[in-house]
């Protein structure tokens, strides 16, 4: 049954705060008037942490101030590496023998190749850069002396790399930790950094007369002062909300205190009487599958006879921070499931999720296959993990005390920040996220060019304390849905509880769900499993319209009884297909799916879903 605090008019005896201005966009994609959404009311949970002595917050208080300096990092964690990586490697005579001789041979390597380019031979280089190392594929770096700077430096980070892992006794996440410390030192002296061993910057501060370096000056004072007041660029501004990005036509027909419901308007004259449900992650807007009018999945998904529904989450504050994964589940999917269900009069619906909101999608449709709720038709899942023993590179910043730190600063804000968050992305990559591109636009003096996919990344949201705390502990540290522990309503729920069929999508590059990881649908699920692995990244490889240049992935189906194939067997076994994986899954829902048929409302006023606002309606624009 629909959700009491559903409405259309939300009224509040006393709001949580003063309500913010927000662009109401029409169906045809403008602004045409301000509104003030008040908050709906919400019962506070109890906290995370329920030792509030004296104590324990002066222990917080401590965390949370560190936080602000070390980006959330805690240094007791990256201590404990250290330790443990240094006392291991004193004990171990025969690889400090073995680093020795390491280094041995790399000084003669390098030698020797400093022979061969004086000679003035054509030489290769004694070590080349890894395939995502794309800092000197420039042929100027070919050249004396900085070939040899660039050789040094990468045969410096490989000993170093050696000396880091292999260590005898060593726990390897301290060696994935120390290794990762070692690169984030390394890449801060890559001679690419400064314009006296870069050879691009040379040569462009000759042939420009240094004015390279004066707009790489104004790009600098820009990027701090956009910092400190936290204002957009205008390359961003350049892209809006309902005119360049999410900009498909329809209407929120329902809100709560955590979601929008948005439904789209159909492009068909018949439809498929199944509907989509697409519950994104939360980490970012929703609006990454209706991105532009070109990429648009939601747009694409209209187009094949489809009812398309999308989820679009509040964006916490600091008085939000007792929502809770429940909250996100019950507010969140459930309450969206019914009014799906109310407007179109489908006793099925098939469920989509993407990233975090396919996992939150899992627990859901296991906790609803456990109780006898059957209806879910079908589930898709777009980079989604259910198990998190190998969830990627943020498994680095993930162990006991790494959390207890950030649960203490999240406990202070009330959330963890957008830029909190972002900092950890960046830093796993940093030699392209930091390094390069400070080289690209304080250097080179040159602005990337905005598009589509980096506008919607930076329109981050905050995630709040105790959902994110419980997210972090129960799945990524405890692992306890993969292994049977995590509760809805009190019990435990299994993944393989769930019959409906699957369609679960990896991405080759994806260094957050890895797709290995994805594929562990296979080990969980009690159901046909579909199983895609496209090249591209976390979001590039999710967004792959049809025409999209360069794309391939591979498709398989296992029958729910077949014999279980690990990951490097299947990839073997099924061979690459040129063109988008959108096609196929389209062809896979309409099998699925029953007959074309009339079109349902937008909204059903007398089910209590009369439509709000337009989309992309109103909480994708809190800041």
């Amino acid at each position: 049954m629909p959700s009491q605090i559903k409405t259309t008019t939300p009224k509040v005896d006393a709001p949580r705060r003063p309500a913010a201005k927000i662009a109401l966009v029409e169906a045809d994609a403008t602004r045409d008037s301000m509104a003030t959404v008040p908050r709906l009311p919400h019962t506070p949970q109890r906290d995370v942490d329920q030792d509030f002595s004296v104590y324990n917050v002066m222990d917080k208080a401590a965390h949370a101030a560190m936080a602000r300096v070390t980006m959330g990092i805690a240094p007791s964690a990256l201590a404990a590496a250290w330790a443990d990586w240094l006392t291991h490697l004193a004990t171990a005579p025969g690889k400090q023998l073995e680093l020795v001789e390491k280094a041995g041979k790399k000084a003669s390597r390098q030698m020797q190749y400093a022979g061969r380019c004086l000679s003035g031979a054509d030489v290769q280089p004694c070590i080349e850069s890894l395939p995502q190392d794309h800092r000197f594929r420039d042929p100027s770096w070919q050249k004396w002396p900085f070939n040899m700077m660039y050789q040094s430096f990468l045969l410096q980070q490989q000993w170093w790399h050696n000396a880091m892992t292999d260590v005898p006794g060593m726990t390897k996440q301290h060696e994935n930790v120390m290794a990762f410390l070692a690169r984030q030192v390394l890449d801060m002296m890559s001679p690419s950094n400064l314009p006296l061993t870069n050879p691009e910057v040379l040569q462009a501060t000759l042939a420009q007369g240094g004015m390279n370096l004066v707009r790489g000056a104004q790009n600098f004072g820009e990027d701090v002062t956009r910092y400190v007041t936290k204002e957009k660029s205008p390359d961003l501004e350049a892209f809006q909300l309902g005119r360049d990005l999410a900009t498909r036509p329809g209407q929120v027909v329902y809100r709560n205190r955590l979601i929008e419901l948005i439904q789209y308007a159909p492009t068909t004259d018949q439809v498929h009487p199944e509907p989509i449900l697409i519950v994104p992650a939360w980490i970012m807007k929703y609006y990454i599958l209706d991105l532009s009018p070109e990429n648009s999945m939601v747009k694409f998904l209209t187009g094949q006879g489809f009812s398309v529904f999308m989820i679009s989450w509040l964006n916490p504050e600091a008085e939000d921070r007792d929502l809770s994964m429940e909250d996100y589940r019950s507010l969140g999917i459930m309450d969206a499931l019914d009014a799906v269900q109310a407007i179109t009069g489908s006793d099925h619906v098939h469920g989509l999720g993407y990233c975090l909101g396919g996992t939150l999608l899992a627990i859901a449709a296991a906790a609803m296959a456990r109780d006898g709720d059957p209806r879910f038709k079908t589930l898709t899942f777009l980079a989604a993990q259910t198990d998190f023993t190998e969830a990627g590179e943020l498994t680095l910043f993930i162990n006991d005390s790494q959390v207890n730190f950030l649960e203490d600063m999240m406990w202070d804000q009330g959330y963890l920040s957008t830029e909190q968050m972002g900092g950890a992305f960046r830093l796993l990559r940093s030699a392209d996220l930091i390094w390069s591109r400070n080289v690209h636009d304080y250097l080179m003096g040159e602005r990337m060019k905005m598009f589509d996919l980096l506008a919607w990344n930076a329109d981050g949201t905050r995630l709040p304390y105790t959902m994110h705390a419980q997210y972090l502990r129960q799945l990524f540290l405890n692992n306890d849905l993969a292994e049977g522990r995590y509760e809805v309503a009190g019990k435990p729920v299994a993944i393989s509880d769930i019959r409906a069929p699957i369609f679960a999508v990896g991405t080759e590059d994806d260094h957050v769900a890895p797709w290995k990881s994805v594929y562990k649908f296979h080990r969980f699920a009690d159901a046909d499993v579909t199983f895609v692995l496209t090249n591209g990244g976390h979001n590039a490889g999710i967004v792959t319209e049809p025409g999209h240049p360069g794309r391939h992935f591979r498709m398989a189906i296992t029958a729910f009884d077949a014999p279980f194939r690990d990951a490097e067997e299947w990839q073997e076994a099924v061979p690459a297909q040129d063109g988008s994986w959108w096609i196929a899954h389209a062809q896979w829902l309409k099998e699925r799916s029953g007959p074309l048929g009339d079109v349902p409302p937008m909204g059903r006023p007398e089910a209590g879903y009369a439509p709000i606002c337009a989309a992309p309606g109103t909480y994708v624009f809190q800041a």
